[in-house]
């Protein structure tokens, strides 16, 4: 059964190292995107730091993939673009999902994160009119586990 979304929620990336960050959910965007600026191939590895995830001015550590490609990704404005992708896990209503994202010079936009329709598709259903879904579906889970 797929769950509810709303447009906007928060999630957490373990294997990252950042948690409540902020992710706008697209459903006219077919793959999601994630901030990131500094980005390097070394040695067949590529070399990541995620700035600003959470709003803060936090210098991260440096992430390293071993495993990674290149997409062409077509814009909203039709321009085509050449993006490294990487496969992570994202947190959602307490639970972990594998995604990959595509690494997007965000900064200009509001939400570091765009969750497109090949990671929502069969997971969830996207209700425009709500927000924070999972973010409130994890402060009920907490104060359950703490009562």
């Amino acid at each position: 059964m797929k769950r509810k979304i709303g447009r906007i929620d928060v999630a957490d990336f373990p294997r990252l190292g950042a948690m409540g960050v902020e992710v706008k959910i697209d459903t006219g965007a077919y793959t999601s995107a994630i901030h990131c600026t500094d980005v390097r191939v070394e040695d067949n590895y590529l070399i990541c730091r995620f700035w600003n995830m959470d709003g803060s001015d936090f210098d991260p550590k440096e992430i390293v993939f071993d495993e990674y490609d290149v997409k062409v990704i077509k814009s909203s404005n039709g321009q085509t673009q050449a993006r490294y992708r990487i496969c992570t896990e994202i947190v959602l209503f307490n639970k972990t999902y594998p995604i990959y994202f595509t690494l997007s010079d965000r900064e200009e936009m509001k939400y570091p994160v765009l969750l497109g329709r090949k990671f929502l598709t069969k997971k969830f259903v996207v209700d425009i009119n709500k927000t924070d879904l999972s973010y409130k579906h994890r402060i009920r889970e907490a104060k359950k586990q703490s009562s």
